[in-house]
């Protein structure tokens, strides 16, 4: 029997952490975390990097205090599957704006489309489009677009790492990208119709990673109902530890766990620098069972610590 969602709450307390979600089409991001807040209970939840409402797969979501650790996973890199349509330029860029230039696409060789997108990979500018959520004096971008005063922001670099087209259908292309934080596909399927001489917009778009989760561990919005009627979602949530992926882990004693609680300061005589530390910004600090005490930055100085965030009560 299917649960009526209006009415599934979860009657435990959540753990912190993050739940990787698979979003589905036509639902916001904004939307997906006010679903998560209201099955789990908990008072603060987001998500770390906006899926257009058209968009699909992997939203990671932190619950708790957890979203303190948002800064940890803006940035890192993403890699999407997308579909460009040849022929057709749109306001927003992508299948949900009204035509702006028509123009013939003809039958492009497939030598020439793959020559042309593979000089979109490396370092590049790249104009934010004029609907985004980027703001201009505190307001978003979108809106003024929408009254009809568009606001073009200054182009921004960009980093592509790589462009593999799965398939060529004319009109339309498959392909899938990975790219730095920050980057638009829509724009970059804009640009690519415009280099084809013919223009483009985007009407495809799943992420299919971000900061190391990939869709095979999100779970979808019914799949989380499930689990919160049956007071089984922390099932469903990462631990803070293990979803700080790529962070060098150390586990500390309980003297160093007390002066962590107290904030203290942290030098390398509390904690020798190894050379593995000495190439990552940061280290995760944990105690005997794994839980997250802090995140501290290795020092400029290598000498002092700074404390990023703290978990550790004293």
């Amino acid at each position: 029997m299917k649960s009526d969602s209006k009415n599934v709450s979860f009657c435990g307390t959540p753990p912190d952490g993050v739940i990787i979600i698979d979003k589905p089409a036509d639902i916001s991001s904004a939307a997906v975390v006010n679903r998560i807040k209201r099955l789990s209970g908990v008072r603060k939840a987001g998500h770390t990097g906006t899926l257009d409402p058209f968009a699909t797969g992997v939203l990671i979501c932190p619950i708790n205090r957890a979203t303190r650790l948002a800064r940890f996973f803006l940035n890192d890199r993403k890699r999407y599957a997308a579909t460009l349509r040849l022929g057709i330029e749109t306001d927003t860029q992508d299948h949900t704006g009204s035509p702006v230039a028509v123009l013939p696409v003809g039958d492009i060789p497939a030598e020439t489309i793959t020559r042309v997108v593979d000089g979109f990979v490396g370092q590049t500018e790249q104009l934010p489009p004029v609907y985004s959520a980027l703001k201009h004096n505190g307001v978003p971008l979108y809106r003024y677009a929408r009254e009809g005063r568009p606001v073009q922001k200054a182009a921004r670099p960009v980093h592509i790492s790589s462009i593999i087209i799965r398939s060529i259908r004319l009109p339309d292309i498959d392909f899938e990208v990975e790219c730095s934080s920050g980057t638009y596909i829509r724009t970059l399927c804009t640009d690519i119709g415009k280099a084809l001489g013919c223009g483009g917009h985007l009407t495809a778009l799943a992420r299919l990673k971000s900061s190391g989760f990939a869709m095979d561990e999100a779970i979808s919005l019914a799949r989380v109902e499930e689990k919160a009627a049956a007071d089984q979602l922390s099932d469903c949530v990462i631990p803070m530890t293990d979803a700080l992926r790529g962070i060098a882990t150390l586990r500390v004693n309980d003297e160093l766990r007390e002066k962590i609680g107290y904030g203290r300061q942290l030098t390398v005589l509390d904690i020798p620098m190894s050379d593995d530390m000495r190439d990552r910004p940061y280290i995760k600090l944990t105690d005997g069972e794994n839980r997250l005490l802090a995140v501290v930055h290795v020092p400029d100085n290598k000498i002092e610590y700074q404390y990023c965030c703290v978990f550790q009560s004293p």
